[in-house]
């Protein structure tokens, strides 16, 4: 069997990468370019307000290299999780940039596009049948929160990439994917093992960042063999080690033995790690178990409230030592003021930082040993007027609260920015993390054929 080798340009599409990194790559000859552009990791807010994660100029700068390489060596290139979120909103954004660079570039080629927003009559009747639940400690999904929630994506493995490469695709453009999918599809396609293939896929999502020194903002070549994979940075700064690959098959992981997804589970018990060169390491031994019945996952985001920030700094010895009393003091004349109004409209939060801004109440070390600290009060209420409103009152309170010994009347906080209060606008939360059981890995993911 041929070694088949797929050039993952960046951890995340627009997160950049040296030009000399990804045409070394070309020189090695890949077979498939592909990246992933999306993630979870920053939270609800993408999918919620239908956003990308990046901006869209570094988007299609890495996008043009990639596109005119994949047209001038006539080797597929596959995105997945298109946009950030991968929803319809994303999915309409990114294929602008596509047909953008194809203009402006006389690029020629066969375009898959893969939507994944999941139709919400779709998912009531699949909840009827019992076939829809908890992914973790989350609650049962309910209509209301299929309701609630502004989109709904579902989270496509290689199957979908699969078909649209069988079907001809120069370019996928695929909405929301695991992260390995993009990279696993052409060597499942083709025969390779399906565990070696996600393995790989799952090293090479992340860029450069199975090396040293790490990073998603650099290139990586996967080698997938008969019975391994072999991974390598392309940039001569850098090299995989077998610690470096070892730890990244542990990363965003539940189990340290398993890598979770569509497909089943990735079993990695028996890996082994070897020191292929100086500079890529040899894996072998993932194999792939598979499930008795398909299930996917299901994202989706609800909007819950509006969010006002003010940041400030402290440098008063006087002010630290007494700052849990200046926040109990503030919470008091909040409530005292705004008494009219039901404590369930708006919530105020302190993130203290050189106290336990990090931590909250998880913080071990109780006493502040900084000469400075810095706030954000954060409002969050039932709409921006009311966040607005009692933020306000919240920064004037502790700009001026007369704690014991101040002696700066004139003032407490030191303010970086003006305007202090910053409204920040919708705030989201994922009110779905689901799983929803189907007869075919496919169903949920329409291909749409596109000639660019």
């Amino acid at each position: 069997m041929r070694e088949l080798r797929i050039l993952s340009p960046v951890g995340m599409l627009g997160y950049g990468f040296p030009e000399e990194s990804f045409q070394e790559g070309m020189r090695r000859s890949p077979d498939a370019i592909a990246v992933d552009a999306g993630s979870t990791d920053a939270g609800p807010h993408k999918l919620g307000a239908g956003v990308g994660i990046v901006s869209r100029w570094a988007t299609k700068r890495d996008l043009t290299f990639m596109l005119k390489a994949g047209c001038e060596r006539k080797i597929p290139v596959l995105v997945g999780s298109a946009g950030g979120s991968g929803a319809e909103v994303h999915l309409s954004w990114t294929l602008d940039i596509v047909k953008e660079i194809a203009r402006e570039n006389d690029l020629h080629f066969k375009m898959a596009v893969i939507h994944a927003e999941m139709d919400k009559d779709y998912l009531r009747r699949k909840l009827k049948e019992d076939k829809v639940k908890p992914l973790g400690p989350v609650p049962e999904l309910t209509p209301k929160d299929i309701d609630d929630a502004i989109r709904i994506v579902a989270v496509m493995g290689v199957h979908p990439h699969m078909k649209a490469l069988e079907k001809g695709a120069d370019v996928i453009i695929a909405g929301r994917s695991n992260d390995p999918a993009m990279f696993a599809a052409p060597g499942i396609n083709e025969g390779y093992a399906p565990g070696l293939a996600l393995h790989m896929g799952k090293i090479l999502e992340c860029g450069a960042m199975a090396s040293t020194p790490g990073t998603t903002s650099d290139c990586m070549m996967g080698y997938l063999r008969q019975d391994h994979f072999v991974v390598e940075p392309l940039n001569p700064m850098r090299k995989c080690t077998t610690t470096t690959v070892a730890a990244h098959t542990l990363y965003e992981k539940s189990s340290p033995l398993h890598i979770i997804g569509p497909e089943g589970i990735v079993d990695v018990t028996g890996c082994e790690f070897k020191q292929e060169t100086e500079r890529s390491v040899r894996v072998s031994g993932s194999k792939l178990i598979k499930p008795d019945s398909c299930w996917v996952k299901l994202e989706g985001a609800s909007m819950v409230a509006y969010r006002t920030i003010s940041i400030a700094g402290v440098r008063d010895p006087i002010m630290i030592n007494q700052i849990d009393e200046c926040e109990s003091a503030v919470r008091d004349a909040v409530s005292r003021y705004f008494k009219d109004i039901p404590m369930e409209d708006y919530k105020l939060i302190f993130h203290i930082y050189g106290k336990n801004g990090v931590m909250g109440e998880l913080e071990p070390q109780k006493e502040i040993t900084s000469h400075e600290i810095g706030i954000i009060l954060e409002v969050v209420a039932k709409d921006q007027a009311l966040a607005n409103t009692i933020c306000a009152f919240a920064r004037s309170t502790l700009m001026h609260y007369s704690y014991k010994g101040r002696i700066a009347t004139a003032g407490n906080l030191a303010f970086p920015y003006a305007p202090s209060d910053i409204p920040t606008g919708p705030v989201y939360k994922f009110n779905i993390h689901h799983l929803v059981q189907v007869d075919d890995p496919c169903e949920l993911f329409p291909i749409e054929l596109v000639e660019i």
